[in-house]
């Protein structure tokens, strides 16, 4: 076996394992800013004279051009939703990061503003960081954010719109009496980041700021009455140790019953709530579902979220420092996720631009309880063009079909799968536990008793190039009737070398009693966006074909399993391109 493929990628994972290692060992308590990304100072100001569009996406979230990262502060005010973002205007690369700010009426058509903040002032010189928006009571919108001061600290400061009647808000000022927030006793300044939207409840503002303290992920608590001076509680609401710096946390209510989101600030008998925690180490997020004790400043997960790293993810693939907010015009809970590149930086330079945002997506808790459901937000379809349908097509063993008749690179994919029995699945071996790595052992082309069964996306003409997504069920143990395995798996999708190209993979926790399962998938030229079961596991993949490009590229529904598999229904579109970040006149 030629194994010269792998060397690099090895050669990085145990570079990676030893810097995890370190990390964990050391208590990076010295007053040093931790290092959010790796930096290239060679390249931070090189500004892009050409855009290459190979890769660029037709409907997801980009600026024309550079670097972005993480989604920041997302609201609705006066008509306008508002996305701030990580940016560099000066490169494709981390660094010079501003909060850029898109404004749209619709969550897909966004026009670009001027950035709403930029480091100007002692409390934010070195960098302006990550952070969220709460609209307080008299529809007054305030930004909180991380800024790096002059000392090299992390410290949380608010901004405020120069005139709160442009609904644009197209200039922000931060008032001198920042920082609002400073690390006190007992609080790494160089892990202290990222805070929360916050919420409202007797007499009091709360909001969380992640941090780390040695080994320990922090979820710190304050409290304020005037949203100025804050008070940091006596403990942390959450904190789990061994799981590294946490960034970007993420602390709201969800319905126990039913599909509608909810304020921040609602409490309740019919509540629940969600922390979400994004883990530098790792660069993935984890979440939970459990109570919040207001009365206690405590919040304790339910013993059905696993409470660490192999907990509960939003996304399985290239999805990190999420953030969400409530719509209060449809009355539902959005949520953003940044999806990173997977190629080299040498080539983000050459093509002029790096970073996507996921397409946005409305989360709500499962009729189960155990986790949420996330689907893309309804305006997407807007987008929707030619169509092609299917229904009642079997797919046997090594049988694949091809989707013909739209734009294969450029499309939405809606299907539901179904099998007459799963009397032949291979028993799971229970030992286990990692869904990737199983995914990498037992790939698409590896035939299985129920499955590898789903689609082939971006698919060159000879198959040399393509992305499959895909399900494989097994039987379960007396616990769980039948085990699914869900994948993305980039390790065909390209010719090019030196790429990322990870088997992403998670479990479907699905009743599969009805003898059927769905899948849909957004197709968007670089990124392959999937959904299972309706929501219930979600995987992003960032892709690069070299083939498989524009006009090239195909579609197929393939089955590799012994058990037939029918497409009892399968619609496809084309999708459109919206207005994206074209400057607001």
């Amino acid at each position: 076996m030629d194994v010269s493929w792998f060397l690099p990628k090895l050669s990085a994972l145990v570079c990676y394992l030893l810097l995890v290692i370190a990390a964990l060992n050391s208590g990076g308590e010295n007053g040093a800013v931790e290092a959010r990304h790796r930096i290239y100072p060679e390249y931070q100001t090189l500004h892009a004279v050409t855009v290459k569009q190979a890769h660029r996406t037709g409907y997801h979230f980009q600026p024309p051009k550079h670097w972005i990262n993480d989604p920041n502060g997302p609201m609705h005010y006066n008509g306008w939703y508002h996305l701030f973002y990580q940016y560099n205007p000066k490169g494709a690369v981390w660094g010079n990061i501003v909060w850029a700010h898109s404004v749209s009426k619709d969550l897909i058509n966004w026009q670009a503003l001027p950035p709403a903040i930029s480091p100007s002032k002692p409390f934010d010189i070195n960098g302006c960081w990550s952070g969220s928006a709460t609209v307080l009571p008299g529809n007054r919108p305030v930004i909180l954010y991380t800024g790096i001061d002059t000392k090299n600290r992390q410290v949380q400061n608010y901004a405020i719109p120069a005139n709160a009647s442009d609904p644009y808000l197209r200039e922000w000022t931060k008032p001198d009496d920042n920082p609002i927030v400073n690390p006190g006793s007992g609080v790494n300044a160089s892990a202290f980041r990222d805070p929360t939207t916050a919420w409202f409840e007797d007499g009091h503002w709360k909001i969380l700021v992640g941090g780390r303290v040695k080994r320990r992920g922090m979820a710190y608590l304050y409290s304020s009455r005037d949203f100025v001076h804050w008070t940091q509680a006596k403990h942390p609401l959450h904190s789990v140790r061994n799981t590294g710096m946490w960034e970007c946390p993420d602390f709201f209510p969800v319905l126990k019953s039913g599909a509608n989101g909810l304020d921040t600030s609602v409490l309740g008998q019919g509540v629940k709530h969600v922390l979400k925690v994004s883990l530098d180490l790792t660069r993935y997020e984890y979440y939970t579902v459990g109570t919040y004790h207001p009365n206690e400043d405590k919040y304790v997960p339910d013993n059905t979220s696993v409470d660490g790293w192999s907990g509960l993810r939003y996304d399985y693939g290239n999805f990190y420092a999420s953030k969400t907010f409530f719509d209060p015009v449809k009355n539902r809970r959005i949520l953003w996720g940044w999806a990173n590149e997977s190629d080299a930086v040498e080539s983000d330079v050459q093509k002029g631009w790096a970073g996507i945002q996921a397409i946005p997506r409305k989360i709500w808790l499962d009729s189960n309880g155990k986790q949420l459901l996330q689907w893309p937000v309804e305006e997407l379809e807007k987008l929707r063009g030619r169509n092609v349908h299917m229904s009642s097509v079997k797919l046997n063993k090594s049988e694949n079909v091809e989707i013909k008749g739209i734009t294969a690179a450029q499309a939405d994919v809606d299907v539901v799968f179904s099998f007459s029995s799963l009397d032949g699945a291979e028993q799971f071996d229970s030992s286990r536990v990692n869904a990737q790595d199983l995914c990498s052992e037992r790939g698409s082309g590896v035939p299985g008793n129920v499955g590898p069964f789903g689609l082939l996306t971006l698919v060159s003409e000879h198959l040399e190039e393509f992305t499959p997504v895909f399900f494989r069920i097994f039987k379960g143990n007396d616990q769980e009737k039948h085990k699914v395995l869900m994948c993305s798996d980039a390790r065909s999708s390209s010719l090019k070398s030196g790429l990322y190209k990870p088997s992403f993979a998670g479990f479907v926790d699905v009743d599969l009693s009805d003898g059927k399962i769905s899948l849909g998938t957004l197709i968007d030229h670089s990124v392959v966006e999937s959904f299972g079961a309706g929501g219930k596991t979600c995987i992003t993949s960032r892709v690069y074909p070299t083939l498989a490009l524009f006009d090239k590229a195909r579609l197929f529904a393939f089955n590799n399993g012994t058990e037939t598999i029918t497409i009892e229904t399968l619609d496809a579109w084309s999708m459109s391109r919206p207005v994206m970040n074209q400057a607001l006149i």
